[in-house]
């Protein structure tokens, strides 16, 4: 390198300092709403500090995480990214309720190849909206600008929850036996999983894609945040003996529920027990399923399973309906045979 030779900066790397400082202020007052009791010290240090709330006898910390997967590709060709942080925080929110934990704080990842401050601060504002909603202090996270590794305007983001549950009071399932009844909560829509189908289903469609699904206009339909069931469960857990919940993510309905049967055990769901929406109807339609296929690709309506001993269950499926959640009783618990884990019929 001679004399003559410009210096090169960071920026001319492609990495811009004061995109990122313009974006960590545009966070700031996002996270201050999400602060509750335990947060000692939050965005800004090397480290965010937490101490476990002085109410727990026997705290067990409960730690989630996942990301958004390939929705974001939705988001980046329909400019749609208010929601998807929402979509981030209810992915790992209601893994960790599902052990019977009340999510604590939250930490978000969001890694893109160039900056757009815009972009981002509309994908954070989504994190905070679901940490407020999930009552989850954001109190950490990492903007990653990494020149090359992304196409121009997209980005990926991973979230991570740790939360607290008594150690007498964990769910396990292990109590769960035939004669228990399956309740399941509405979904919100897809939520965040098969949408590697969802869009192969738009691509289908070509120009023949509906104006609306269940009286919204299609993008926003498809795009419909992941339900926060936190608020709603924890004060069900507080009053109904629950013995057990799954999270309806990935394999749906079939896959997830046996995740917390004891062995022996199998779940007999009743089809029609619950509606199918028109989105569900539409994807279904497009891409020429059965019903198999159907509940273990997508929620398929049902978001949240409680699985509840059959003289607890009305008056639980009364509590989360004063709460706000629209209920089904979907199914009960039987002895398991040779059948599968879980059957629709």
């Amino acid at each position: 390198m001679t004399s003559s030779t410009p210096p090169l900066s960071y920026k001319d790397a492609g990495v811009d300092i004061d995109a990122g400082d313009a974006l960590v202020e545009r966070i700031k007052p996002l996270a201050k709403k999400t602060m509750r009791e335990g947060v000692l010290a939050g965005i800004g240090g090397f480290g965010a500090l937490f101490e476990v709330p002085k109410r727990y006898q026997e705290p067990v910390l409960v730690s989630g995480t996942d990301g958004v997967g390939t929705k974001l590709k939705l988001a980046f060709e329909w400019n749609l990214h208010d929601t998807v942080g929402i979509d981030l925080v209810g992915m790992s929110v209601n893994d960790v309720l599902v052990q019977g934990a009340e999510p604590l704080f939250f930490l978000d990842y969001f890694a893109c190849g160039k900056l757009d401050v815009d972009t981002a601060a509309a994908v954070v504002g989504g994190i905070a909206k679901g940490c407020e909603l999930s009552g989850c202090a954001l109190i950490g996270g990492e903007t990653a600008e990494m020149p090359g590794m992304y196409p121009a305007g997209e980005y990926d983001l991973a979230g991570f929850c740790v939360g607290a549950v008594e150690k007498s009071k964990i769910l396990t399932g292990q109590n769960v036996q035939p004669g228990d009844v399956v309740l399941g909560l509405a979904s919100h829509g897809v939520h965040s999983n098969g949408f590697s189908l969802v869009r192969k289903c738009i691509e289908r469609a070509g120009s023949e894609l509906p104006a609306t699904l269940d009286g919204q206009p299609f993008k926003q339909a498809i795009m419909a945040p992941t339900r926060l069931y936190v608020k709603n469960v924890l004060a069900t857990l507080a009053k109904h003996p629950v013995k057990a919940l799954a999270h309806i993510t990935g394999g749906g309905l079939l896959e997830n529920i046996p995740r917390v049967l004891p062995e022996g055990t199998a779940a007999h769901l009743k089809k029609g027990s619950w509606p199918q929406t028109e989105l569900f109807a539409w994807l279904q339609k497009v891409a020429g399923i059965d019903d198999i296929e159907m509940n273990r690709t997508f929620n398929n309506g049902i978001g949240m399973v409680v699985v509840i001993a059959a003289e607890e269950a009305a008056a639980c499926a009364a509590t989360l309906r004063e709460l706000g959640e629209t209920v089904f009783e979907i199914g009960a618990i039987a002895a398991k045979g040779e059948g599968a884990s879980v059957t629709v019929a």
